[in-house]
């Protein structure tokens, strides 16, 4: 970190604290429906179609939100960004414990995904401005690995929640808990003083702002990076989030401990490949070829899992590997990063997150079709897939992963260390 001095990396590490815990809860909301779904489903009587909708949702308002948020990041400060939405979070996860109908249930999913928009571009224009660029994917490593926590509370932790206190309860806890998380954000991150005074200099206009928009997305092999972070985020976060509690389910006959187990074993493993990915670019030099290393071995994994899908004891040793490789993303993140000159840093990291956040939203109304496409019965009053229907969930993802990946070959990468 740029400070100095004892005082200095207390608040820095104190920053850095505040900031990941507020994007726990991101990351548990977004997760929280694969536990949670069939019981969901149940009571409000949904379909598979239904379901992926409520998952999705989420994503979708999410990735809405990152134009406006990444020109309130450049205009008003990272800071306010995260404090000004956090409140919908917080109204959103009350409105979902009370909800009576899916209308209620798909709105308030709406709220959380618009109030939890800013959480992790916000944290990360902070980080590009008071950690050396050669750093910041192990700071955005740090963050996501370490904020990927709030996936593990949605994990067994939800599933044991759920049982004794009920899913709405559970909910507006976490609601209740963003409300205390958002005032340590108050309290205790401090944008250094050089932002402010560029911010204050620029004096950007509304039109200067979509201008900015629309010149970041023009920045040489943005789209190359923006769909490789678009299919292999989603790629896990719609069998994690989403699919892998069902099919767990219905498939290997596991219950909501069982199955939370698992799920709990798959977002551990992919917090510690998150803190492994975060330094790999140094390593290489380069963010690309880490970059294709995870992204290949992701490809190959959904590959099996369509073909010849792991059963019995190799089921969970399969779905660690799989989180493992999937937990390249801090590469992907910091090549796009490395794209953007400051003045853009914002809108481009946003931007880039629609990729992420559309992603989900695209696959996981996507998938919710196709596996509505191989048949469902009908047992004790719940939707069962066939185990095909599944297969075909993990063949369309692994299909366009390739696709993105080989666009993604011709991409410079402009890392800091290259010629070094």
């Amino acid at each position: 970190m740029r400070q100095e001095g004892g005082k200095g990396a207390f608040a820095g590490v104190a920053l850095v604290a505040a900031l990941v815990a507020i994007y726990s809860v991101s990351q548990f909301f977004r997760n929280a429906i694969g536990v949670i779904g069939p019981d969901i489903a149940r009571e409000f009587d949904l379909d598979a179609s239904a379901l992926g909708l409520l998952g999705a949702i989420f994503y979708l308002s999410f990735a809405l939100m990152q134009i406006p948020v990444g020109m309130a990041i450049d205009r008003l400060g990272p800071k306010a960004a995260i404090v000004g939405t956090a409140v919908l979070v917080v109204a959103g996860a009350v409105l979902f414990g009370l909800a009576r109908d899916f209308a209620t249930l798909v709105g308030a999913r709406l709220l959380i995904g618009a109030g939890c928009s800013s959480f992790f571009m916000g944290a990360l224009a902070i980080y590009a401005r008071r950690f050396p660029p050669e750093t910041f994917a192990t700071m955005t490593g740090v963050q996501m690995g370490a904020g990927t926590l709030g996936s593990l509370a949605a994990t067994a932790p939800l599933a044991a929640a759920s049982a004794r206190f009920g899913w709405r309860a559970s909910f507006m806890a976490v609601g209740a808990l963003c409300a205390l998380l958002t005032l340590l954000v108050v309290l205790l991150v401090r944008e250094d003083a050089d932002s402010r005074r560029v911010r204050a200099e620029r004096r950007e206009t509304l039109g200067d702002l979509v201008r900015g928009v629309a010149a970041a997305a023009r920045v040489r092999s943005f789209w190359p990076v923006f769909l490789m972070q678009a299919t292999t985020y989603s790629g896990f976060v719609t069998v994690v989030g989403l699919w892998g509690g069902p099919w767990l389910a219905q498939i290997h006959g596991m219950g909501l401990d069982q199955r939370g187990g698992v799920l709990f074993a798959m977002v551990l493993a992919q917090v510690i490949g998150l803190f492994i990915w975060g330094g790999a670019d140094r390593l290489f030099r380069g963010y690309r070829i880490p970059g294709l290393i995870g992204v290949c071995g992701g490809v190959g994994m959904l590959a099996i899992a369509a073909l010849a899908p792991p059963s019995g004891p190799w089921l969970t040793p399969f779905l660690v590997v799989y989180a493992l490789f999937f937990a390249v993303t801090p590469v992907l993140t910091a090549h796009g990063r490395s794209l953007f000159p400051p003045e853009l840093m914002g809108r481009g990291l946003t931007l880039l997150n629609i990729g992420n956040m559309g992603g989900v939203f695209f696959q996981q109304t996507l998938t919710g079709l196709v596996i509505e496409a191989f048949g469902v019965r009908i047992q004790d009053g719940a939707r069962v897939y066939s185990a095909t229907g599944y297969q075909a969930v993990f063949a369309v993802l692994a299909i366009e992963m390739a696709i993105a990946a080989l666009l993604y070959m011709r991409a410079v990468d402009p890392h800091p260390l290259k010629n070094i």
